[in-house]
């Protein structure tokens, strides 16, 4: 089947999406840098991706998909739970990395893969879903409002 007619399919991620995953997360990190300079990467942060993708594919607290065309990565999403020391629900489904590559936006293929992220977050026993990204992005805004996403708690910073 030609690439052009190959559908995109979601998929957990493997040891072997890791290298492409990462180069995805860090063109994600790099625009969170055009959106915050409190948000400049590091100059280890591709070999540092690798490791944390790697941690947390292996995780089973952690779900790591990938959108793929083909072998080709397009799409990323990184969650995982954690419990909410203090609130109810008790387990927090967080989605903590996402990113579709622009060629790939506009088709749906982003909600497609929080829809999924989320049904396996809840699976694993989350009772609320957020998600993370910086304040200033209005576009991550405006589409996980679109999903049906509210603001709930809000990180300031300030350098020194």
């Amino acid at each position: 089947m030609s690439e052009q007619r190959q559908k995109v399919s979601i998929t957990r991620a493997k040891t072997e999406d890791i290298k492409s995953i990462s180069e995805l997360v860090i063109r994600l990190k790099k625009l969170n840098e055009e959106f915050d300079p409190l948000l400049k990467v590091r100059e280890d942060a591709l070999g540092r991706a690798q490791e944390d993708y790697r941690e947390c594919v292996e995780n089973p607290e952690c779900v790591v998909l990938v959108a793929k065309k083909g072998d080709k990565v397009v799409g990323v999403v990184k969650a995982k739970t954690r419990e909410r020391v203090y609130y109810q629900p008790r387990i927090e489904g967080a989605i903590v990395d996402f990113y579709v590559m622009p060629e790939y936006r506009r088709q749906k293929l982003g909600e497609q893969m929080i829809a999924e992220v989320i049904s396996q977050l809840k699976r694993k026993g989350a009772g609320i879903i957020v998600a993370e990204f910086p304040f200033q992005n209005k576009i991550a805004s405006t589409f996980y409002q679109k999903l049906g996403f509210r603001p709930v708690i809000g990180i300031f910073g300030k350098p020194d």
